[in-house]
């Protein structure tokens, strides 16, 4: 099966979830036994998997690092899923949320429309919808653009997570092509230090040199042009 986007793009489906390699999941289920199962199956694809049982834990999860994809039930203990996107998205519009329940009533499937989520996935579900879900959630990371277009010609492919240039494909380790898929939608914004460590090393507390090395490696694949040097404060990603 092949995905037909920008103009005519084609690619294998199942290449999309390889958008999924460089990012994090929070995944938030009560039940162990289905928790474990689906948290494995996650890490096929996911960079990590952080797997919780309880809705104020997942809020907390999401105060100490950044994650890029939520992936909840509604049946939590001390805090409903419904409640605790309903709090992540105060702060977060943008994260792609999947609901995995099994409950089809129609007063959850109202709450989670205003919640904007991107699939409400009923218990139980196969394999193939499960992996539907997840593509969706990984165009949605890329809003769908399989081209991301930078300045010199060159192209980012966030499905082989590679740089083509002058006919070249520049290959980017998962660091870099995290960082670069972060400035991307942050494009024309100043993007401090602070929001680099959180967002690439968690818990980690490197030096700047640790960014500074990184940001060069980046730059040399990229496009020097790119990324612009905000003084004392971090980066400006720059694609036009």
């Amino acid at each position: 099966m092949c995905l037909c986007l920008n103009k005519g793009y084609h690619v294998d489906s199942y290449e999309v979830l390889k958008i999924l390699s460089d990012k994090k999941v929070l995944y938030a289920e009560d039940e162990e036994g289905i928790r474990k199962n689906v948290a494995e199956t996650l890490g096929l694809f996911f960079k990590k998997v952080v797997a919780v049982g309880d809705g104020v834990e997942a809020l907390y999860e999401m105060t100490l690092s950044s994650y890029d994809i939520l992936i909840f039930d509604i049946c939590l203990p001390n805090m409903d899923g419904l409640e605790a996107i309903r709090n992540i998205r105060k702060k977060d519009k943008k994260i792609p949320i999947i609901i995995l329940s099994a409950h089809t009533e129609q007063e959850y499937l109202w709450r989670a429309v205003e919640l904007k989520i991107t699939r409400y996935l009923t218990k139980p579900f196969d394999k193939t919808s499960f992996i539907d879900t997840l593509k969706e959630a990984a165009l949605e990371l890329v809003d769908s653009n399989l081209e991301i277009k930078l300045k010199d010609g060159c192209i980012y492919n966030p499905c082989t997570k590679a740089v083509i240039c002058k006919d070249k494909d520049i290959q980017l380790s998962k660091s870099e092509s995290r960082l670069l898929e972060f400035f991307i939608k942050r494009e024309n914004q100043t993007v401090t230090f602070e929001q680099i460590y959180d967002y690439i090393w968690e818990f980690e507390q490197p030096s700047k040199e640790a960014i500074k090395s990184l940001i060069k490696e980046l730059r040399r694949k990229v496009a020097k042009e790119c990324i612009k040097s905000v003084y004392g404060i971090g980066y400006k990603f720059e694609i036009q």
